[in-house]
C-alpha cells in the first residue's frame, strides 16, 4: 500500500459536533495522529483541507450516507398529493448498500430517505463540496483500494465496522459511558496504533467514531471491504465500505 493519509469524519449537522481523526497508513500499520472534535474557533472544511495540503495520497472516510435510494427520485417526481406510492417503503427509503450490510453483518443503518440522518447526509455532501473548493481538487468517491486519485472519499458505517472486527458496537454513546468507550478503545488498539493520550476518545463518542471511520478506511485500502454487488447502482446510491465479520478462533482444548 502506498502511504496514505486517512481522515475519519463522524458527521453531524453542527460543525462543532463533528468528530475528526487523522492517521497515516502504509502496508504495515495505521497510526492515529489526532482525534477530537472540530474546534468552534475553526471552520470545519478549512481544518480538514489543511490536513490534505502537501500529501501525495489521502482518503476521507465519512460516517454519513453519500447518496439516496434510486427508486425514491422517480417515485417522488411523479407523485401527486393524496395518491399512493408505487414502491414499498423499504425500496423508497432504504438503499441497496443498507440492505447488504444488514444481510452480512446484522446491522441496519438509518434510512436516509426517512430518518433525520438525511440532514446529516446533506451536511456531509456540503462538507465534501467545501473541501473540493478549499483544496482545488475533485475528490471523487473511490471504488478501488488501489486507486491513483490523490484525494478520494468513501462512505463508512462505524457500528458495522465494529461488528466486523468483533468489537461491541452498543452502549458507548452516552456521555457517561466512559468505561464502555475504554473497552472499545482497547480493542481498536489491537488493529491500529492509537495516541498515548486517549482522553478525547474516552470523553467523546464522536471522536471515537471518527477513529472507527479511520479503521474502516484502512480496511478499504487493504482490499478487505466488500465491493458493490452492482457498481452502476452504487454509483447512484453510494456504498458503505465494510469488511466481512472476523472469524473467531475456537477455544483451545
Amino acid at each position: 500500500m502506498q502511504q496514505t493519509t486517512i481522515i475519519g469524519v463522524d458527521c453531524a449537522t453542527d460543525d462543532k459536533k463533528v468528530g475528526l481523526a487523522l492517521a497515516i497508513a502504509d502496508d504495515g500499520s495505521c497510526t492515529i495522529q489526532f482525534t477530537g472534535a472540530c474546534s468552534s474557533e475553526k471552520v470545519l472544511a478549512h481544518e480538514v483541507a489543511s490536513w490534505l495540503t502537501h500529501v501525495d495520497r489521502a482518503l476521507v472516510a465519512f460516517d454519513a450516507p453519500l447518496g439516496w435510494p434510486r427508486p425514491m427520485g422517480g417515485a417522488l417526481a411523479a407523485h401527486q398529493a393524496g395518491l399512493p406510492l408505487a414502491v414499498s417503503a423499504n425500496e423508497l427509503f432504504r438503499r441497496a448498500t443498507d440492505r447488504f450490510v444488514k444481510a452480512k453483518l446484522g446491522k441496519q443503518s438509518l434510512d436516509v430517505g426517512a430518518d433525520r440522518i438525511a440532514r446529516t447526509a446533506h451536511s456531509a455532501l456540503r462538507l465534501l463540496a467545501d473541501l473540493r473548493h478549499a483544496t482545488g481538487l475533485p475528490i471523487p468517491l473511490a471504488w478501488e483500494p488501489t486507486h491513483t486519485i490523490p484525494v478520494a472519499a468513501i462512505e463508512v458505517y462505524p457500528a458495522a465496522t465494529l461488528v466486523a472486527h468483533g468489537i461491541p458496537d452498543t452502549g458507548y454513546k452516552k456521555k457517561e459511558s466512559i468505561v464502555a468507550r475504554r473497552s472499545i478503545i482497547d480493542e481498536i488498539s489491537k488493529q491500529i496504533k492509537l495516541p498515548d493520550n486517549r482522553a478525547a476518545m474516552e470523553l467523546s463518542a464522536d471522536a471515537l467514531d471518527a477513529v472507527v471511520c479511520v479503521l474502516a478506511g484502512y480496511d478499504f485500502l487493504r482490499g478487505e471491504a466488500y465491493p458493490p454487488e452492482e457498481r452502476e447502482l452504487a454509483l447512484h446510491e453510494g456504498w458503505i465500505w465494510v469488511r466481512p465479520r472476523a472469524r473467531v478462533s475456537p477455544p483451545s482444548a
